[in-house]
């Protein structure tokens, strides 16, 4: 059985170093079919981002159905697991909201909403740079300046059964009109700055990210695992980021054993390969959550756990790929629906939104059945194996 749905490639400008994203259209989401779902699938590993527009009708059970679809053996775990959502301390804690007959789902945003899919009198804030970063845009500045929030991976990061989430679902219910626009300032002394819809959300894509590097420097990436710190959203819930929101400052505010929500599991830490395989066309994707990292373990066996070399070392492969010709930055409507593959990019909040300005999302990822593949790894070795206690 053959689809119809058609697959165009994004269109950007000569000058941008965009390499990535297509529109989806002529599609039922609420009754996909299997050569339907076949070619969505084939479309997402050859593009990493998809967007179809005017859906503001797919319930969130569809919604769920579409993202579990990429892993049916996955359990239906949100993507973070509890403690990193459940917990007060952690960075995740104020920005999600589950919807109670469809768990899987969340809803994000900013403003009061009255009533929603259950829920009743929410008050969602949009996370604002301020609350992260060691330093912050001026608040005379803050309606026509922002930055990127968090330079992220989906993923819980700590936990044998929470491997990182293949792909994530955005719906766009409810979006300020008016059209208003931001500079987003990297403040890293670059002087790179780029104009976002208010509210975006930014992608960068890895395997650019990966392509980008040197050769010593791939060589390095395909040889080195990634040790993400326990408790990773609890643990650095007192720590600061880098102006460009990508990885933290080093400064010792990291919270130590004795504060985690549990003594550190050497079975439930996580050490990942830095670079993830594409399943559909192989290729290598730098993916790195650079504010969670505590290690890295190279290819002769070395164990680099200084913290601030470990951040430098991240952000010297990674900032590249966030140069702003390489930045995809979505200019969200009521009704788009954005599916990303988790595995291949990274993505950022962006934006300062005023208090009358009204946001609705819903966001759904589900913990994976299985770990990503690495450069070295075959398909049937995918899990990787857990580290030592910190």
């Amino acid at each position: 059985m053959s689809s119809n749905i058609r697959v165009e490639p994004l269109v950007f400008p000569e000058s941008s170093g965009i390499d990535f994203g297509a529109s989806v259209s002529n599609v039922d989401i609420e009754h996909l079919t299997d050569a339907d779902f076949a070619a969505i699938r084939e479309a997402l590993f050859t593009h990493q981002v998809l967007v179809f527009k005017n859906q503001s009708h797919v319930t969130p059970k569809a919604q769920y159905e579409l993202t579990h679809r990429f892993d049916p053996a996955a359990a239906s775990k949100y993507g973070h697991g509890d403690t990193a959502t459940g917990n007060k301390r952690s960075i995740l804690h104020p920005d999600l909201r589950t919807i109670p007959h469809q768990p899987q789902v969340q809803v994000i945003g900013h403003g009061r909403v009255d009533e929603y899919e259950g829920l009743r009198d929410l008050r969602l804030k949009h996370p604002h740079h301020r609350t992260f970063h060691a330093t912050a845009v001026p608040d005379h500045e803050d309606h026509d300046f922002t930055r990127f929030y968090r330079w992220h991976i989906d993923a819980a990061l700590y936990g044998a059964d929470l491997a990182p989430p293949v792909v994530t679902t955005l719906l766009a219910v409810k979006v300020p009109g008016g059209g208003r626009r931001q500079t987003c300032r990297y403040e890293d002394g670059s002087g790179d700055e780029l104009d976002v819809p208010l509210g975006t959300t930014a992608f960068v894509n890895g395997e650019a990210m990966y392509d980008s590097l040197s050769e010593a420097d791939k060589e390095f990436a395909r040889t080195t695992k990634v040790e993400y710190a326990p408790h990773p959203y609890v643990w650095m819930s007192s720590a600061r980021s880098r102006s460009d929101g990508l990885g933290l400052v080093s400064e010792g505010r990291e919270l130590g054993i004795e504060d985690l929500p549990s003594p550190p599991d050497p079975k439930a830490v996580q050490i990942l390969p830095m670079c993830w395989r594409n399943p559909v066309t192989g290729r290598l994707a730098l993916q790195v959550h650079p504010s969670a990292v505590l290690a890295l373990h190279l290819g002769d066996g070395t164990v680099i756990d200084d913290l601030e070399r470990v951040r430098e070392t991240v952000h010297r492969l990674q900032r590249p790929g966030i140069a702003p010709r390489r930045v995809y930055a979505h200019d969200w409507r009521e009704g788009d629906l954005v599916l990303f593959h988790n595995r291949g990019v990274l993505h950022s909040v962006v934006g300062a939104f005023a208090e009358d300005e009204v946001r609705l999302f819903r966001q759904c990822n589900i913990a994976a059945s299985h770990f990503p593949v690495g450069p070295r790894q075959q398909l049937g070795d995918q899990k990787v194996a857990a580290a030592t206690a910190v």
